[in-house]
């Protein structure tokens, strides 16, 4: 938790004490804002402020439980900490059971205040955090955005995606098992002209040998024995939207010939039909394969990859984006709570080092698994994790360099991210000297053109 950004708002009409408590909270390193009315403060809050109230009970005008009322209006999850006298303790505990985070009572030591900030604060932070997952969430209900990342390398990725949806051209995807090409499939297609069509998904390894042909293209009744009626290919399905052809390195050489073709001419004949059928369609191919060997092989035709090949995403694996494993393992979380009507619960410090030290050879796929096992089997200590993620095997957590180092390239990249590539505004936001950082950029391969903000 970075405190030296985290807003605190003092309402109390006695100008020592918002004087007092103001000078404990700086020093601390928290911005303050100091009002001595209720009315004042409440212009300065609003449903996405990062920080906490204190606000004293007894004030003319709107007092502190009005004020309570009145912020929990606004955002129902403001943590408010009411200042209370020893004669209006039975009032703050009514406040607290209207909502109120936490009362203090005259005098308090200033520790107790800096604990019950601390705490308030991390709760806001949580809450925020939640509420972000849960809007992305309920974006994915329609359609937008279907890949969730914060590291650079994936950034560039869905850059590049984004720039190209629009454009009308085939696209190939490569990647891991499990790395998500399935749906960075489809969130090029929604961000397309083709958005609102049909998307076809089709697996080519999944599909027998004797039937993709069958599959793909359609055929027409008695074209093969058990053909007793027109059927409709894939192709011909997705005609005004976009085929996705996933594992195309499974396709059958001798189909290879006829789907180029369908890719020249933007045409097909069913099986047992003469009749051409014209086709209006986007071609997204994704492989796991190195296509370009497979074709010197004699496995893959090498004027199919080539004509594939126009534009080419690579998916990075999940090892390669760890910064991004705390958000999806979250979303997947809330994703598996929503749909089995569960709370989704928020990882500890201790399990998301667990979850950051794995290699994750599955990649999203398999974090995807661990958060749905994680949700329904109510894992709620790293004992359990960790069954879940590797049973009774042995395994080689980072170290605490290591993780440190992970954690600091993280909060690098995310000053970098929320400045625009600015050094000046970034060197301010982590209170670096401006050569600690230059060797921090170094150290970690990063580079501020990678965060210039797009004219």
């Amino acid at each position: 938790m970075n405190e030296a950004a985290l807003p605190v708002i003092i309402i109390d009409d006695e100008k020592h004490l918002r004087i007092s408590l103001g000078q404990t909270l700086e020093l601390a390193g928290y911005q303050v804002m100091s009002y001595e009315s209720a009315t004042q403060a409440l212009k300065a809050i609003h449903i996405e402020w990062p920080g906490v109230v204190i606000s004293d009970i007894r004030m003319p005008g709107m007092d502190g439980m009005a004020f309570l009322q009145e912020a929990r209006n606004l955002d129902p999850d403001l943590p408010v900490i009411l200042i209370t006298g020893h004669g209006d303790i039975s009032t703050a505990v009514t406040a607290m059971r209207q909502g109120a985070y936490d009362f203090l009572e005259k005098p308090f030591r200033n520790e107790i205040l800096l604990d019950v900030v601390a705490r308030a604060l991390d709760k806001r932070r949580l809450t925020l955090e939640n509420r972000s997952l849960k809007e992305e969430l309920a974006r994915h209900t329609t359609p937008g955005p279907r890949v969730l990342s914060r590291t650079p390398n994936m950034q560039r990725v869905m850059a590049l995606a984004n720039q190209i949806a629009r454009v009308e051209t085939d696209l190939l995807l490569w990647g891991e098992t499990g790395s998500g090409k399935d749906l960075l499939a489809r969130h090029i297609h929604e961000q397309s002209n083709r958005a609102g069509r049909q998307f076809v998904a089709i697996n080519c390894g999944a599909v027998p040998e004797s039937i993709i042909e069958s599959e793909l293209f359609g055929h027409e009744p008695g074209a093969f024995t058990g053909a007793s009626k027109r059927r409709i290919g894939k192709f011909e399905h997705a005609n005004g939207g976009t085929l996705f052809l996933d594992e195309i390195e499974s396709m059958p050489l001798n189909l290879q010939v006829k789907l180029l073709r369908v890719l020249q001419e933007r045409q097909l004949e069913r099986l047992g039909s003469n009749t051409p059928v014209n086709l209006d369609i986007r071609v997204i191919a994704a492989t796991k394969t190195d296509l370009k060997a497979a074709s010197a092989e004699g496995i893959f035709r090498e004027d199919l990859y080539y004509r594939l090949n126009v534009v080419t995403l690579d998916i990075p694996p999940l090892k390669e984006r760890r910064e991004d494993i705390p958000l999806l393992f979250q979303h997947f979380a809330i994703v598996a709570a929503t749909r089995s009507g569960l709370e989704a619960p928020t990882p500890a410090p201790s399990q998301l080092s667990l979850l950051m030290s794995h290699d994750w050879p599955g990649n999203v796929r398999e974090l995807r698994n661990l958060a749905e096992r994680y949700v329904l089997l109510g894992a709620t200590c790293d004992h359990d994790l960790e069954q879940l993620m590797f049973g009774n095997s042995s395994r080689q957590p980072l170290s605490l360099p290591e993780q440190v180092e992970m954690f600091e390239k993280s909060l690098i990249e995310q000053a970098l991210g929320r400045n625009k590539g600015s050094i000046k505004d970034t060197l301010e936001d982590l209170s670096l000297p401006r050569k600690t950082l230059y060797d921090k950029l170094k150290k970690y391969g990063l580079s501020r053109e990678d965060f210039l903000a797009e004219d």
